[in-house]
């Protein structure tokens, strides 16, 4: 009896792209910001006179931080995340956790979980982008079950933070940069994937993908959708 021999099928070497979900954090799935983050660090840095100059500094800088917020989100990560210098990396990485407990934790929006959910039934990969601090934003993203981090990275020294981010620093149009960036290593479809933001001066981060939403839109972002006709959600 002659055995036929059938030549296996070669491999499908040209992979469907697969699509991904990024969503900015502050203001969209948390109601806090990086300065509540910074202040917990302040109030919680060991020694009584340290943590007296760094409270009242913050409280100093607030009407500085809102300004530069609302001017030049680049300019104003540079100039706040220089209050960290001094603090060291031992005792931030220690507190992250109590600093999800007690403030990221009670922050989350009600129906935050809900949407990641939702996309992650729809099949998508789920990533957080965000201009906080990598540290500060691992318990929320392993709490929400998010499968990758893209987040600013404090620069080290010896044990201390220098008050420097390693750049590029993530922020308006460097995240649409970092986003397209991560669809070509991970073989996803920019048109097929999702981006998520509360504010306008995410608008580039919106616009590289196919499938923009706003969340929570501040009044420019709100205003755009609505030429654009993109969805608008609120999660609060």
């Amino acid at each position: 009896m002659k055995h036929e021999h059938h030549a296996a099928p070669a491999p499908d070497t040209t992979a469907k792209p697969g699509k991904a979900a990024f969503f900015d954090v502050d203001g969209t799935l948390i109601s806090t910001n990086v300065v509540h983050a910074y202040g917990y660090y302040a109030m919680n840095e060991g020694s009584y006179s340290g943590i007296v100059k760094r409270t009242l500094q913050t409280v100093v800088n607030l009407p500085v931080f809102g300004a530069l917020n609302l001017i030049d989100r680049k300019i104003f990560n540079e100039y706040f995340y220089r209050q960290y210098a001094g603090l060291t990396e031992d005792r931030l990485m220690t507190l992250n956790q109590n600093l999800f407990d007690d403030i990221i934790k009670p922050a989350i929006f009600p129906r935050a979980q809900d949407l990641i959910d939702q996309a992650r039934r729809a099949g998508c990969t789920i990533v957080l982008v965000t201009g906080a601090l990598d540290f500060t934003m691992r318990p929320l993203a392993k709490h929400l079950g998010a499968d990758d981090l893209i987040a600013n990275r404090m620069q080290f020294v010896g044990g201390k933070a220098t008050g420097k981010v390693i750049p590029p620093i993530i922020e308006g149009a460097n995240k649409a940069d970092v986003i397209r960036q991560y669809c070509e290593t991970h073989t996803i479809s920019l048109m097929k994937s999702y981006a998520y933001s509360d504010s306008a001066s995410d608008y580039a981060m919106l616009t590289v993908v196919g499938r923009p939403t706003a969340v929570n839109p501040d009044l420019r972002l709100r205003a755009i959708a609505r030429s654009y006709n993109w969805p608008v959600l609120d999660l609060r």
